[in-house]
């Protein structure tokens, strides 16, 4: 009997995705009792040596989905439809699940029968210098479904529909289900010992208009977010409430997001981001969100 279905979505992350399968395949509950579902969602890079090198070390079932770059809710489908587990976990393909990670969240999930289990993430800068995996509230999520570490009885999250696939772009998916799991009656547990790490290099020169993109996008799907579920906590967790809006429109309007791209005319694009630096780019990619915001909800 499968148990447990790991589910990854990857794009163009082979440096990262061989050392996530192989933490994957390394887990402590029987080799017959789990599986691992990868959407390859049409990566250019060397992604599909990776894989090919990866079937040939797997110790669980592994199966692999192919298809054009359709965005994350769209293969996170593509992998709910052929996973097998009784229970669906949910990793990024830069996250690296500890040995016992699979038999944490059985554990967490026949404890406490038909809920949602969050596990716990370490975010750390280098997977070849991890900390000891303790979790702490450091790395606390408020999110009730967040994809980075997550599982569900699978059923049930077939029975609500499963990823709403008009989110293509970036953000908000997964708490779109996360509402939807709510309104369904669904209860969230958390389990720290479910942990795993979440690689978040330092940001260089050459990703701050990535950032500010990301950004866009993701106040664009807020937007989606807030009309699909006109309620306090979305409008709370996006932003989307006055006090927020006037406060952030006043930040552009005395200029704060010419002052942060002043800060940051000297960058290199293979330099790490000083602290002052990383602090306006992070300014500038907020007030991006913001502005972004107030664009998408003048749209019908």
């Amino acid at each position: 009997m499968i148990r447990a279905t790991i589910q990854v979505c990857t794009y163009n992350r082979a440096r990262l995705l061989e050392r996530v399968l192989d933490a994957c395949f390394e887990q402590t509950v029987e080799s017959d009792g789990y599986e691992v579902v990868l959407v390859n969602d049409g990566s250019t890079d060397d992604t599909g040596e990776v894989i090919a090198r990866a079937r040939e070390r797997a110790t669980c079932g592994f199966e692999v989905v192919e298809q054009q770059n359709s965005g994350l809710a769209r293969g996170r489908n593509a992998g709910i439809a052929r996973a097998r587990g009784e229970r669906i976990i949910f990793i990024d393909d830069d996250v690296l699940p500890l040995p016992d990670f699979v038999a944490e969240h059985l554990h967490a999930g026949s404890t406490y029968p038909g809920r949602i289990v969050r596990g716990g993430v370490i975010n750390v800068e280098s997977y070849d210098e991890l900390p000891p995996p303790v979790w702490s509230i450091g790395n606390y999520s408020a999110n009730s479904f967040w994809t980075t570490n997550v599982s569900v009885p699978l059923q049930t999250l077939r029975d609500i529909g499963g990823f709403n696939e008009r989110f293509s772009e970036y953000g908000w998916e997964d708490i779109d289900v996360g509402l939807r799991l709510r309104d369904a009656h669904v209860r969230a547990v958390f389990n720290p010992h479910a942990l795993a790490y979440h690689y978040k290099p330092r940001p260089r020169g050459a990703n701050v208009e990535g950032m500010l993109r990301q950004a866009r996008a993701q106040a664009r799907t807020a937007v989606q977010l807030s009309r699909l579920h006109p309620r306090w906590r979305t409008y709370l967790a996006t932003g989307e409430y006055q006090p927020a809006r006037a406060y952030h429109a006043a930040m552009r309007a005395i200029g704060v997001p010419e002052r942060c791209r002043s800060a940051l005319l000297a960058l290199s694009p293979d330099r790490d981001l000083t602290n002052a630096e990383l602090r306006a780019a992070r300014r500038l990619a907020r007030e991006s969100y913001f502005d972004e915001l107030e664009r998408a909800r003048r749209e019908p």
